[in-house]
């Protein structure tokens, strides 16, 4: 071990560290390139790590920055079954992202950990389309060989691609094939079930808005084997615009516009990713060119809802149940609905993945999906098997039978790692196309509360403390006061503001009966955030 050890230190210094203070937040890594170098090769020796501590399981690394410009990129990990890694290691990232002896930190993580050397260590790595992703591939591979393990480059591939490949393969194909190829056919044939078993005719036509990213290569890959049962046409594709200039999720949601690089009519049903394909929202102009946008509450309702349906029509019931997990970013109506409407219990954790995700799997199937689109469906193996039992045990010609294999398919499309902008899409086309709903059909369902989300630039993000899964704040002392002030001034209004997980910056939400009333509330509360909370910059 110790040879090892001291190998890692002295290819490190092939990658020496910037003067910069790195924090592995919600996101991983994420920063300018220049910085990022030394993070990647020392990424790649807790990979390494990682992997002998999980007895040998593949664990991934992914390197990307969502929907952050070009000039960015960052890094993340994934844990044995797809998921993000876990908590505890997140302070290992960042001690040993920071370390100036970074074999006194390895040394470290050994023995908290217990780690067995001897137990080999298998890393999984695939990037976004950045040019700056092969260098830092190179730089992980240093960081996995150093050590010892056997690394695989996937090459450039979507973020949940990556995640479901390291799920497969740590199951031993049961998940499905870890190679892209398996991945696709996995969810193509999902797809084709689901539209089969609709008995509805017809191809929707679905305008994409690829972010120039990853996603819009490989939703081309996709829609060859979707066999003529749905029309994609793809924009801003990365052939001549930026990754995410003026377009992808993260832009359509933050502004509430059209991306540029878009042909777009009155009614036509539109689609957008992120830079590495985890979120998608949809969005459409009404015939008075009005936008209209569908995001992450909307997907989590429609889906819910579905499987609320086809639960009911199987008979079966769930010890856990079916629930639905939302931030504080949630729209209100959108939480009324799912309680009201649909019945529906309704979970709110923090925001991140991480949190939605674990609280999710406390139902037998949890849905969740952050307003900014990205999310999924989990079902624990009780409901496949229960599943499985009604269409044994049924007529093959009921509706009962007919809507337990429905579920099944829903459960082979979706992506139960992360997130994924493909996978997702396809969820929403299926129970679209069934219930024969055009986008303005789905935006009827109920009304959302006009919001509006702002940046506010500080010094520094940790002057800022949350509760309440961040819808109050606990410091600066008197922010939450000045808060509710605002609120209360305002019609069917609501606030909060949080802490940015990567960069120093606070995010603010609001809330309220009109645009304008959101958008003078935003405003309102982002100015207090600059005064009490030690803006920088101009003051908004």
């Amino acid at each position: 071990m110790e040879s090892l050890l001291q190998r890692a230190a002295e290819v490190s210094k092939e990658h020496p560290k910037p003067d910069v203070t790195f924090s592995y937040g919600t996101a991983g890594f994420r920063m300018r390139t220049d910085h990022l170098d030394s993070v990647m090769y020392r990424m790649g020796l807790l990979a390494v790590l990682r992997s002998k501590a999980k007895d040998g399981k593949v664990i991934g690394v992914v390197v990307t920055a969502s929907h952050n410009p070009v000039h960015d990129n960052g890094v993340k990990l994934v844990d044995p079954r797809g998921e993000m890694l876990q908590p505890s290691w997140e302070k290992h990232a960042s001690e040993l992202a920071n370390a100036e002896d970074i074999v006194e930190v390895l040394r470290g993580v050994v023995e908290e950990h217990r780690i067995d050397w001897n137990v080999p260590a298998k890393v999984f790595i695939a990037r976004d389309t950045r040019p700056s992703g092969v260098e830092f591939v190179k730089a992980l591979l240093d960081g996995v060989q150093a050590l010892g393990g056997s690394g695989r480059d996937y090459g450039v591939l979507s973020t949940p691609q990556l995640h479901y490949m390291v799920r497969c393969q740590n199951t031993e194909g049961e998940y499905g094939e870890a190679t892209e190829e398996g991945y696709f056919n996995k969810i193509s044939n999902a797809f084709l079930d689901l539209r089969s078993l609709s008995g509805k005719t017809g191809v929707p036509v679905v305008k994409l808005d690829g972010a120039n990213g990853v996603g819009a290569l490989k939703v081309k890959m996709l829609a060859k084997q979707l066999k003529g049962t749905l029309s994609l046409v793809i924009c801003n594709d990365g052939s001549s615009g930026k990754l995410n200039e003026k377009c992808g999720a993260d832009y359509v949601k933050l502004y509430q516009c059209a991306p540029d690089g878009m042909d777009i009519n009155p009614g036509d049903r539109c689609v957008t990713f992120d830079g590495d394909a985890d979120r998608v929202l949809y969005f459409y102009y009404d015939k008075d060119h009005k936008f209209h946008l569908l995001d992450g509450d909307r997907i989590a309702t429609l889906v819910v809802g579905y499987l609320k349906e086809k639960l009911d029509k199987t008979g079966v019931v769930l010890d856990r149940g079916l629930g639905i997990v939302q931030t504080a970013y949630a729209n209100g109506n959108s939480t009324s609905y799912a309680e009201s409407t649909l019945g529906v219990p309704v979970a709110c954790t923090k925001t991140g993945v991480k949190h939605v995700h674990h609280k999710a799997e406390e139902f037998d199937i949890g849905v969740y999906f952050e307003a900014n689109g990205h999310g999924t469906a989990l079902f624990t193996n009780d409901v496949v098997r229960k599943m499985k039992a009604v269409v044994q045990d049924t007529d093959a010609s009921t509706e009962r039978c007919k809507a337990a294999k429905q579920v099944l398919s829903l459960i082979d499309l979706v992506n139960q790692t992360v997130g994924d902008a493909m996978s997702d899409m396809l969820v929403v086309e299926s129970i679209l196309h069934e219930k024969g709903w055009s986008l303005e059909d789905w935006t009827a369902v109920y009304t959302d509360l006009p919001n509006r989300q702002r940046k506010v630039a500080i010094k520094n993000r940790n002057v800022i403390e949350t509760t309440d899964a961040e819808r109050k704040v606990t410091a600066p002392q008197g922010l939450q006061d000045e808060i509710d002030k605002l609120v209360s001034g305002y019609k069917n209004a609501r606030s909060f503001v949080r802490p940015s997980g990567t960069e120093d910056i606070v995010r603010v939400y609001a809330e309220a009966d009109t645009r304008e009333a959101a958008d003078s509330l935003a405003l309102a509360v982002s100015q207090k955030v600059y005064d009490l909370a030690g803006g920088i910059g101009d003051r908004p």
